[in-house]
Order: structure tokens, then sequence, then C-alpha cells
């Protein structure tokens, strides 16, 4: 196995659906170096759509950032309406990882879904 590069700032995308929580680390290039999610982590079901799951993948996956990748300042970035958002963010605050940035990047639709057909009198 290829020696990983060392990489002092990074970019975490956090995406929380309702089901699930997936956890990208990417170099500022956008290249993906680790990932991980709740279902990866071992929950299965509705457990992986709990604040704990989330916590769980986030620390999984910032420690094998930090301990393989040397990472010191991550710019958060998250996407979704789940219950793991909040969490992510905390895990990431108390992983002891700088945070630079955060930004939320969840598409917001324009026009909405199509209005129902006029009532005939």
């Amino acid at each position: 196995m290829p020696a990983k590069k060392k990489i002092d700032t990074a970019k975490v995308f956090i995406a929380a659906s309702f089901n699930n929580t997936l956890v990208n680390i990417t170099d500022d290039g956008g290249n993906s170096l680790i990932w991980g999610s709740a279902g990866s982590s071992g929950f299965k079901g509705t457990r992986k759509a709990t604040p704990y799951a989330a916590t769980t993948a986030v620390e999984k996956v910032v420690s094998q950032a930090r301990d393989q990748l040397g990472v010191k300042e991550v710019e958060v970035y998250i996407k979704g309406p789940g219950a793991g958002r909040d969490a992510a963010l905390r895990a990431i605050r108390a992983s002891g990882l700088k945070i630079s940035m955060i930004a939320d990047v969840t598409p917001v639709p324009h026009d909405g879904p199509r209005p129902k057909k006029r009532r005939r009198s």
C-alpha cells in the first residue's frame, strides 16, 4: 500500500438524510480520501437515522483522517434534513479539529411542486 499523503486542511461533507448519515473527507481539490456512514459503522435499520449513529460515524472517519493523513483543520459542508446534522457537527467539534468554516449546502427548490388542478364548477 502506498504511503498516504500528509495534508493539514481538508473538507468534510456530511449528508444527513432521514435514513442514514454519510460522511466524506476530501482534499482541497475535491478528491475523496476517507468516507464512512452510520451503516458502515454497524448500525442497521432505523437506528442508522439517529443522532448517536451520526456521531459514531463522524468520530470513526475523523479519527482515521487525523491518524493517517495528519488533518488539523477542516471546512464542513452539511446537506440534508436528517437528525444527524447537529450531532455530526458536535462530534467534529469534540474531536479537536479546528473548524474554519461551516456551510449549509442543502438544495432548496425555487419553484416547488406542480399545483393541483382547478376545481370544475
